[in-house]
């Protein structure tokens, strides 16, 4: 669903050839490639400007793991989407997966720092391979019938990344794992809802076909011929109120969060809702228009964000039971796991992303000195 040909050309250009040589450089022991890491930079701002947005409130001690993890799973969805073979494709991330966990990454930066993370977080396995059985279902054209099948597609493509941040923050309660991955499902039914028609035009479909079903439409024609329809305006309030569900339920989560992370998760939270309501005040209308939040509509939810982050919710979370759908995602993150930092003896690999790492966070606190200078 996100424009993976531009995620490909900004990790693909002239400058700076492959996302492996982007993290080779920034790795490196001598001075870093200026240019690499605006390209690293430029490959979350390119994917999500949402996610780059919050992730400029975010501490430095969890912003540059964020930054590889969003890395991997960008690079991830581009290979399995745009190959021939996804099933093939998926299968040797898969292999990749297998030796990341057995402490033998290859030769692949990405996946050598993509270890680092594992070992100093406990990261688990099935939140990784979730990610990538939900990339494969887009590749292979799965339908979703009824609002349970969104929301199982929801959990694999974005709940996934929802416990994984919530591993890098230090997460490790049911209900907090819980409202994280139901936040990153919120955010996927938003998706969804805004991009109903560009997917349309590219044979694909997310809303529940059974909601199109009841209410006269002929999927499959409509398919052939995408065009504004009732049912279709309809079934996007329904997936909207949905979200809106969710999101009220992340709130609870975010408050249980470390303080110095609630800004930036609660800025996401909230731009991502935004968008939500900037359709609805585009009369549903998501065949001709993409409904999109202005710079200074996200400059002003984030402030928001950010005075709000250390208030509890205004209202009692009422169930407290995770959605169904993400359960096998919390289960698994709620396991204990000791995380294990890298030694400080030598400069090994490991060590050189870290230190990658640190320059990347400048750059973004520049930027974020920046931003704020000129507002």
């Amino acid at each position: 669903m996100a424009d993976l040909s531009e995620t490909h050309r900004l990790v693909a250009g002239a400058t700076v050839p492959t996302a492996s040589n982007d993290l080779a450089a920034a790795a490196s022991d001598a001075q870093p490639d200026v240019d690499a890491m605006d390209a690293l930079r430029e490959l979350m701002r390119g994917g999500s400007r949402t996610f780059f947005a919050a992730s400029l409130l975010l501490p430095p001690r969890v912003r540059g793991g964020a930054t590889v993890l969003y890395a991997w799973c960008r690079l991830a969805d581009d290979a399995i989407d745009l190959s021939p073979d996804p099933l093939t494709q998926t299968q040797g991330l898969r292999e990749r997966l297998d030796a990341i966990y057995a402490g033998q990454p290859g030769s692949d930066p990405a996946d050598r720092a993509l270890a680092q993370l594992v070992r100093q977080h406990a990261l688990p396995r099935t939140l990784l391979d979730g990610l990538l059985e939900g990339f494969l279902w887009d590749a292979e054209g799965r339908r979703y019938e009824t609002l349970d099948d969104v929301h199982d597609y929801g959990a694999r493509v974005a709940g996934t990344v929802g416990a994984l941040m919530a591993r890098l923050m230090g997460a490790r309660d049911p209900a907090t794992l819980a409202r994280a991955c139901e936040l990153g499902v919120a955010m996927q039914l938003t998706n969804i809802a805004r991009d109903v028609g560009e997917d349309a035009r590219n044979g694909r479909l997310y809303l529940p076909r059974r909601w199109l079903a009841e209410l006269g439409l002929d999927v499959q024609a409509w398919l052939c011929d995408p065009h504004p329809h009732a049912a279709v305006a309809q079934c996007t309030e329904r997936l909207l109120a949905e979200a809106d569900r969710l999101y009220a339920r992340a709130e609870h989560g975010v408050a249980a969060l470390p303080l110095d992370c609630r800004p930036a998760i609660l800025a996401a939270r909230r731009v991502y809702a935004e968008i939500g309501q900037q359709l609805r005040r585009n009369g549903l209308d998501n065949m001709h228009q993409r409904a999109v939040v202005s710079g200074r509509r996200k400059l002003a939810l984030i402030a928001q964000s950010t005075a709000r982050a250390w208030m509890s919710p205004t209202s009692a979370l009422g169930d407290p039971s995770a959605l169904p759908a993400v359960q096998f995602l919390v289960d698994a993150a709620a396991r204990p796991g000791a995380s294990r930092l890298a030694s400080n003896a030598g400069r090994s690999f490991d060590e050189r992303m870290a230190r990658a790492a640190e320059l990347y966070e400048r750059l973004i606190e520049r930027d974020h000195t920046a931003i704020l200078r000129r507002h």
